[in-house]
């Protein structure tokens, strides 16, 4: 699947408060940062690297694979959405994170709209490219 990288990325504003909330988190090459089907626990932010992007089929099968790049908000549907992750993520290429928890997330966005229209803004992004995929099998 043809799945554009870049909709996970987020405004810098955005990253930049989230940042101001997070934790820095283990990114060893092939460090798993949290698996498909995993209950959601907070967002991941990719400051610089990579994180490589997996969906399997229930059959097994993998049906994307992309690499994320610096700026990219990791796991934001699951959160928002309160569902397991859909991807499984693995850093790779001197990958740097850091981790918002879900009460920090989630209290940022209440006192701040502007961050919270920030937040939709790569989630529609997301969805677009996902569409744009499934139109092109």
């Amino acid at each position: 699947m043809n799945f554009d990288p870049s909709a996970f990325v987020a405004d810098p504003e955005l990253v930049l408060a989230l940042d101001r909330r997070s934790t820095p988190v283990p990114c060893a090459d092939g460090q798993i940062l949290f698996h498909q089907g995993d209950a959601p626990t907070g967002v991941y932010i990719l400051n610089s690297g990579e994180v490589t992007l997996t969906m399997t089929s229930p059959k097994g099968e993998t049906v994307m694979n992309v690499k994320a790049p610096a700026g990219s908000l990791l796991g934001l549907p699951g959160l928002i959405g309160n569902q397991p992750y859909t991807l499984t993520a693995t850093a790779a290429k001197n990958a740097q994170c850091r981790f918002v928890p879900r009460a920090e997330f989630t209290s940022l966005m209440q006192s701040d709209p502007t961050l919270s229209l920030k937040i939709l803004q790569v989630l529609a992004a997301e969805v677009r490219s996902a569409r744009r995929a499934i139109a092109n099998l």
